[in-house]
């Protein structure tokens, strides 16, 4: 039987096992998805562990998603966002990924989102914004970074090509001509609050909410408001771990079933 699974602290709240097993289930695959919860100083031991352990692949979420950067063969995106999410254990060594640029590019793509030349505005310079803003700049997009402190936005911005940045208190203006706008931050989640102006958002806009608990934010109701097109974050969090499921597996997901599996559960 194939061990797949997900490493972090803490991971009980995490909705990848039931989205994973499901997908095992629908292809009658002998593989099981657990969860692994070591303490902070104990990450090397634990990826050292599981290789030699024959497990087969493993999800990273807070607070390793850094620290395993240093511990396996990470692949070129990977590198350039400074993260891995997704460990393959099927070669020589372990290779590191990050499928939450994929994720993100997919979950637009599935909602006819045409991102080759998409002037692209990005909430939020932290993990998932980096890597959203460099999935959607290698994706033919051309991307503006806002963010609360507009240093750390303009760190970012000089790493990503083509891309601009903005403090979060003038949106307005990158919104106007704006085709894609995303929410990387957790502003949301915890209350019914939005980090955009109702009134900076238009028709022509696709709003994309990485927030997933509430799954109509604030956010995405008033953009719905505006007319424009909203996908709500499971979906970039199922097309995450549809792209790791393709990567340790080889075979095509079974996205219906991951998503009915996921969304069962939101």
């Amino acid at each position: 039987m194939d061990v797949f699974g997900l490493i972090g602290n803490p991971v009980g709240h995490s909705l990848s096992p039931p989205m994973h097993e499901a997908a095992y289930d629908d292809l009658g695959l002998e593989a099981r998805y657990v969860t692994f919860e070591p303490a902070s100083d104990e990450i090397e031991d634990a990826i050292r562990g599981a290789d030699a352990l024959g497990v087969r692949g493993l999800n990273v979420t807070i607070p390793f998603k850094r620290d395993v950067l240093e511990l396996v063969d990470a692949d070129e995106l990977a590198a350039r966002i400074g993260a891995v999410n997704t460990i393959d254990f099927s070669g020589d060594a372990p290779t590191g990924h990050n499928t939450d640029a994929a994720g993100a590019l997919r979950a637009l793509r599935d909602h006819d989102v045409d991102l080759e030349g998409a002037d692209a505005v990005i909430v939020g310079a932290g993990g998932a914004g980096r890597a959203i803003s460099f999935g959607l700049a290698d994706a033919g997009g051309t991307v503006t970074i806002a963010n609360r402190t507009e240093s750390t936005a303009r760190e970012l911005a000089d790493e990503v090509p083509g891309a601009s940045e903005r403090g979060l208190e003038n949106l307005a203006d990158p919104l106007a001509d704006a085709d894609v706008l995303v929410n990387a931050t957790s502003v949301g989640m915890e209350e019914d609050a939005t980090p955009v102006p109702a009134d900076a958002l238009h028709g022509d806009l696709a709003v994309m909410d990485a927030v997933y608990r509430p799954l109509e934010t604030r956010l995405l109701r008033d953009a719905a408001a505006a007319g424009a097109t909203t996908v709500d974050g499971a979906w970039m969090l199922l097309y995450q771990g549809v792209e790791a499921f393709e990567l340790w597996t080889g075979r095509e997901a079974p996205v219906a079933a991951m998503n009915e599996a996921l969304r069962s559960r939101l």
